[in-house]
């Protein structure tokens, strides 16, 4: 079985939950699977690896105009002239620059959330790309049941073409105990992109509340620079003192900051599912997340969840869950079970049987 994967995702993402996914589905295929992976830009973090694989990377260069033009043609080409059996981009948009109902093929999308339609722009051009891909491809595979439950309630589409097929972890405790440097005090977590759906602010509010009674919180930053208005209310809030910033780092390094965190604090206002949470019960540390969207689905009995909208609960949850060592440890047992249900061996073997159902 030849399976192309067109690589969009690649150039506008660096690091993050979708390229993760990718990477974690390609190399667990079996050996008599060959994929294919067209790209644009060659990324250093979550390339997927096989034994079978082939990639296709076009380098941009300048003139942009030229090499947007000439992108679009070799992968066009490339596209009619190698053999595969099924496309499961990485992205509604592909590199061609055509629409994936031109695919010779069976088509498998993926569809991780539904934040454009629900939070951004849902009369964007992205979400209307990506409503086309949904109703092109003949099998979609969804992150969660509350990602289904959505895309049904926003697209047209039959059930019966839905999959729901959750996500796993690739980082866990074991690889947590290197030399790697983590705060000195006491800590609570924040991982990922603090896009405005993130609830960041909302986080740093009910932080600047909590310090307020209890000066010697901390909190853990793992993630992009802090964007300029970010520094102005976190120097506004008072809270330089207690904000730590690691950037992006690897992942022995982030399971480490993981297992030695106070909690994962999630504040999110919509997940399509929330990586973190699972990486962070596997890593062995608590969980406090909003009780909104996937996010209950994921973390089930082993996290505490509140409302993201109420910074105060946030913010006494906060002050209460660093002195309470014995409600800490009961959550990192139950997150460490919770954790086992998901596996991207488990969502490798359920993607293919997608693969097969369709050839």
């Amino acid at each position: 079985m030849h399976i192309l994967y067109d690589g969009f995702i690649y150039s506008p993402q660096a690091a993050g939950g979708i390229n993760r996914y990718f990477a974690n589905l390609i190399r667990r295929l079996p050996q008599d699977v060959f994929p294919l992976l067209t790209t644009a830009q060659v990324r250093q973090v979550n390339y997927p690896t096989h034994p079978n694989l082939k990639s296709y990377c076009f380098r941009d260069f300048r003139p942009r105009q030229i090499s947007k033009a000439l992108r679009k043609t070799y992968f066009s080409l490339l596209e009619k002239m190698v053999r595969f059996d099924i496309a499961h981009p990485t992205h509604h948009r592909i590199l061609s620059g055509g629409d994936i109902s031109h695919y010779r093929c069976p088509v498998v999308v993926t569809v991780h959330d539904m934040i454009d339609e629900k939070i951004k722009n849902p009369r964007g051009s992205n979400a209307l790309r990506k409503h086309r891909a949904i109703m092109a491809a003949q099998s979609v595979i969804c992150v969660s049941e509350n990602t289904k439950k959505d895309l049904l309630e926003i697209v047209a589409i039959p059930e019966d073409r839905i999959k729901v097929i959750y996500h796993g972890s690739d980082i866990d405790e074991k690889i947590s105990y290197g030399r790697e440097s983590v705060p000195r005090s006491p800590y609570y977590l924040y991982v990922g992109s603090r896009a405005k759906y993130k609830n960041f602010n909302g986080l740093l509010t009910a932080f600047k509340k909590a310090v307020s009674v209890s000066d010697e919180l901390s909190l853990c930053i793992v993630g992009p620079e802090f964007r300029d208005e970010e520094r102005a209310l976190i120097s506004a809030l008072g809270l330089a003192n207690n904000i730590s910033h690691y950037g992006v780092v690897n992942d022995r390094h982030l399971a480490k900051i993981y297992r030695c965190s106070q909690a994962l604090v999630y504040p999110s206002f919509y997940e399509g599912f929330g990586i973190p949470l699972l990486e962070a019960m596997s890593c062995g540390t608590a969980v406090i997340a909003s009780n909104t969207s996937s996010i209950p689905e994921v973390v089930g009995d082993a996290g505490v969840l509140f409302d993201p909208n109420a910074a105060d609960d946030l913010a006494d949850i906060l002050i209460s869950f660093s002195s309470n060592q014995t409600e800490r440890e009961g959550l990192v047992t139950r997150g460490r079970a919770r954790a086992a249900l998901f596996s991207w061996d488990k969502t490798a073997e359920e993607t293919l049987s997608v693969y097969r159902s369709l050839i």
